[in-house]
């Protein structure tokens, strides 16, 4: 064969080669760029502390070590001539998860000596590299904020305990943990040494409800030795983290946006009895629980240990109608125990009360006179059938009944047990034309277990206006002297003296005391009902006639009566 035709054909073969394996040189190092992550954040340089697996073989494919045989990725130092110069030099401007293939020279690898049994003298070596971690022992912990809320009042200071999840995982997006998969935050003090210092320094500024990428190098992770089987050694973390909840230890309660009424007469005190209603939520805004689903207030005595600590503190002082959120921390709270599956441990808890009445079990009824006649020669008292207008309603203007919603007005006898205390007491001393607002506690009132229509344990509000009433007698009574008795009653009542007194003769005599004004018979009755009902009472031996020994029995049975009643 022609030597220049030989010599032609090894130059073409040669530049054939060259031109179908265009991968770079690094000082005699062939590079193959197998796989470049699309966002590389940043590439590996002389000073920048390395992790990665890599597979190494001789040029005939044999391999001879091998990372993932040994169990885990080799940490190294790029620059400082700890590895064979070929590798220090493959490794650099990596990326994290790039991998590449790397041919070496033997002069930039173990030369004419070789190592040991493992590589002999003269060999060229090809490392298949993938880069899965890289920092540098100056770096700082990076916190980017992904999301915040508009109105952050508070962020995370030393010495505060927070609640948070969180997505944990390596620099390559191996994932080691996530407080999500648990269903649980992660509940820590911040700056007292409970957690990794990367991550003392990440929370500290966030907000609640704000989310942030939090990477943090080995040295202030977990460091040389790693933690378990999910995080090796020398591993860059990655967080992204959700702030759930920030309280410290020495927090009291907080109390905002207050809206107190323009009248505040009274403000509430230890041992009231409050009924309110509430909407509870975390600080993330996350409904809990709330009065408003239920259509029903929540009533306690306050001051006294019934509710929690926080909100024992924050119902004292409180007017009626206010309105106001109140913060409690969660040692004035639920605690670490937090409650059931309801409130998590050591959660903050946000509730929006609104006061809709209170009172004390020492509570008398109120009684305001907003109009009164000028002359008034007499008032009710007990016993008097009175006939009254009246508006009911709540403390805050919820109206429940009316009598101006029925045909008449309402009618009761004062004493009788007829309407509740509250009112009946109300509607005494009372002239015809007065009027008057009386507020009347519960327990004068419809009590613990209301009425229909009124809730339990409310403080009602009654309008009232008396428009007439007539003088009573006592309870089983349909006649009263409104002065002495005759002294010898019967011969009074025997007209026709005859040794008996007949309905006729007893008839006239109670309605000449009655037109005399020296008596006074129950009102609502007729007067034929009551001398009916008067005399057959008189009548022992029902034979028609009052004999003066039925008579002088009945007296006397109604002076024991009244004997006993008094003991």
């Amino acid at each position: 064969m022609d030597p220049v035709f030989t010599l032609f054909c090894l130059f073409l073969s040669v530049w054939s080669s060259a031109q179908s394996n265009p991968s770079p040189v690094l000082g005699d190092v062939n590079v193959d760029k197998l796989f470049v992550p699309p966002n590389c954040g940043r590439e590996a340089a002389t000073g920048d502390n390395v992790r990665y697996h890599y597979n190494a073989t001789f040029v005939d494919g044999k391999t001879f070590d091998s990372s993932y045989q040994r169990g885990g990725a080799k940490v190294a130092l790029l620059g400082e001539g700890r590895l064979i110069a070929g590798i220090d030099k493959g490794l650099q401007g990596m990326c994290v998860n790039e991998q590449r293939r790397i041919t070496i020279p033997p002069h930039l690898a173990y030369g004419s000596t070789g190592a040991g049994d493992v590589v002999p003298p003269d060999a060229t070596l090809i490392f298949d590299l993938h880069l899965v971690d890289l920092w540098n022992n100056a770096d700082l912990v990076v916190a980017k904020t992904i999301s915040t809320p508009k109105d952050c009042k508070r962020s995370v200071m030393r010495t505060d305990f927070v609640r948070y999840h969180f997505n944990g995982t390596l620099l390559d997006g191996t994932a080691f943990d996530s407080s999500y998969a648990r269903k649980q935050t992660q509940d820590s003090l911040v700056g007292e040494g409970w957690l990794v210092k990367g991550l003392d320094e990440g929370l500290l500024g966030m907000c609640v409800g704000e989310i942030r990428n939090i990477i943090i190098p080995p040295f202030k992770g977990y460091g040389e030795k790693g933690a378990g089987t999910d995080i090796p050694p020398q591993a860059t973390l990655v967080y992204n983290i959700l702030l759930v909840d920030i309280h410290n230890p020495k927090d009291n309660i907080t109390v905002e946006d207050q809206v107190i009424p323009e009248s505040c007469q009274r403000k509430s005190v230890a041992g009231d009895y409050v009924r309110y209603h509430y909407n509870g939520t975390f600080l993330n805004g996350v409904t809990f629980d709330t009065s408003y689903r239920r259509n029903s207030t929540y009533n306690t005595y306050i001051g006294m240990g019934y509710v929690i600590a926080g909100m024992d503190q924050a119902l004292i002082g409180v007017c009626t109608g206010e309105r106001r959120r109140v913060i409690i921390p969660p040692h004035l709270a639920y605690g670490e125990q937090g409650a059931g599956d309801v409130i998590p441990p050591s959660s903050v808890v946000v509730f929006d009360v609104h006061i809709i009445d209170f009172h004390n079990p020492k509570d008398e009824v109120d009684i305001k006179v907003t109009d009164k006649p000028e002359t008034c020669n007499d008032t009710t008292e007990p016993n008097d059938v009175v006939h009254y207008h009246y508006n009911c309603t709540l403390v805050d203007g919820t109206k429940l009944f009316s009598s101006h919603d029925f045909d008449n007005m309402q009618e009761t006898t004062l004493g009788w047990d007829k309407v509740i205390d509250g009112l009946d007491q109300a509607l005494r001393n009372m002239c015809v034309g007065e009027k008057r607002v009386v507020t009347v506690p519960p327990h004068l009132g419809h009590g613990e277990k209301g009425a229909e229509g009124v809730p339990s344990s409310a403080v009602l509000v009654f309008e009232l206006e008396l428009v007439s009433f007539e003088k009573g007698v006592p309870p089983g009574y349909l006649f009263v002297w409104l002065g002495e008795a005759p002294s010898k009653l019967f011969k009074v009542l025997d007209l026709n003296k005859d040794e008996k007194v007949s309905q006729e003769e007893f008839g006239e005599f109670i309605k000449l005391q009655v037109a005399e004004g020296k008596g006074r018979v129950k009102p609502g009755m007729s007067m034929e009902l009551v001398v009916a009902d008067m005399f057959q009472n008189q009548d022992r031996n029902k034979d028609g006639a009052i004999t003066a020994d039925e008579l002088k029995l009945k007296v006397e049975e109604d002076k024991e009566k009244e004997l006993h009643d008094e003991l």
